[in-house]
């Protein structure tokens, strides 16, 4: 019986010779696909392919991700102590990256920063390969279709700017300093790597209304860089109802008792100073019990004596359809922002079990705000 070979990862050509060698030293044969022989370490996406057979073996050895590390990986990136004065925005010169630049530049002036437009394209490069052979044969996109692909960015990137600026002089949008910036390879990556080298204040991300269907969100660069991203990550669904944070005045946070929670509340509230809102704190649990809402009281209290200025309630919100529940909370309590903390969690993990923001962001209308946790 044949035994065809399967993908294993898209990744960048870095991590994929990482990850080959790693598989590699186990006996599990590897190949890597749709590999830019011109600039093999320019960062596009490249599939690692492996027989089906060794799948199982090939989950087993990667869930540990230790091979995803920085140190394994080589990328290595400047130690960031404190928060920078730059917002990030990623654009695709969609609706609702436009959406995020209202957001994002609203922000910025906010809080003093300055804005950086980030817009990351790929060249593709075609591969075939047979089932089980070392020979590939390579049709490598001509020099003219990559110079057409890049007049093409190019001019997108200026029509945004010349539109910001249009929004600016009509008084739309605020006067802040910004930066247009490209880069090629895979955009989640890109994303990531650009906050790991420059000191950010927060990353703004436009999402697709909930009304388009779930499988044309699957993969969403927006969901990737929310599980990732060390810096604060606010996506702006689409249809958001406002157009600036200055706008939200009760934001609910989402805990679950975890003293990483407590952490990122304190980031919360310190990020936000130049911004006026009450919060709800809120627990998701199958269902209500006094044990929880003792509890949410007693964060309260503690949060009450650290931010004695600030308005806080709490609530217990059931967990037998979550998103339903959360939804109709939301429309009740009137809530305008949604935080919660992201935790660090395995790839495969994130890929068989979204987390709940993840889940959110394919479902709500309403802005998120995910804080990584970092460990106590």
């Amino acid at each position: 019986m044949e035994d065809k070979l399967v993908t294993l990862a898209i990744l960048t050509y870095a991590k994929a010779q990482i990850l080959k060698n790693v598989l590699e030293n186990e006996g599990i044969e590897t190949y890597i696909h749709n590999v830019n022989q011109i600039q093999p370490v320019v960062s596009s996406g490249v599939r690692v392919r492996i027989r089906e057979s060794d799948l199982p073996h090939a989950l087993k050895i990667t869930e540990s991700s230790a091979w995803l590390s920085e140190e394994v990986v080589g990328e290595k990136y400047p130690k960031i102590e404190k928060a920078g004065n730059k917002v990030l925005i990623p654009v695709d010169f969609s609706n609702y990256s436009l959406k995020a630049c209202e957001f994002g530049f609203n922000f910025a002036h906010n809080i003093g920063a300055e804005v950086i437009l980030l817009h990351v394209y790929f060249t593709p490069i075609y591969a075939t390969s047979l089932p089980y052979g070392d020979v590939f044969n390579y049709q490598l996109s001509d020099e003219e279709n990559v110079k057409n692909i890049l007049q093409k960015v190019h001019a997108d990137l200026n029509a945004l700017s010349d539109k910001i600026k249009e929004k600016v002089v009509a008084g739309e949008l605020p006067n802040v300093k910004y930066t247009c910036v490209l880069r090629e390879g895979i955009p989640e990556e890109e994303v990531l790597r650009y906050s790991k080298e420059y000191s950010l204040r927060i990353i703004v991300m436009g999402t697709r209304g909930k009304n388009q269907k779930d499988i044309d969100l699957i993969g969403s660069v927006t969901a990737e860089v929310i599980e990732r991203s060390r810096v604060p990550v606010l996506a702006i669904p689409e249809n958001t109802p406002f157009k600036q944070f200055s706008e939200a005045k009760r934001i609910a946070f989402i805990t679950n008792f975890d003293q990483r929670d407590l952490i990122a509340f304190d980031s919360l509230i310190n990020s936000l100073k130049a911004f006026k809102f009450s919060v709800s704190l809120i627990h998701l649990a199958d269902v209500k019990d006094t044990w929880s809402e003792i509890k949410l009281g007693g964060i309260k209290e503690y949060f009450q004596k650290q931010y004695p200025s600030l308005d806080i309630c709490y609530d217990v919100v059931q967990n037998d359809d979550f998103l339903n529940s959360l939804d109709k909370y939301i429309k009740n309590n009137h809530i305008d922002i949604i935080s919660l903390t992201s935790y660090k969690r395995n790839i495969f993990s994130r890929l068989f079990n979204p987390g709940i923001a993840r889940k959110m962001i394919f479902h709500s209308d309403t802005p998120l705000l995910v804080i990584y946790g970092r460990p106590s």
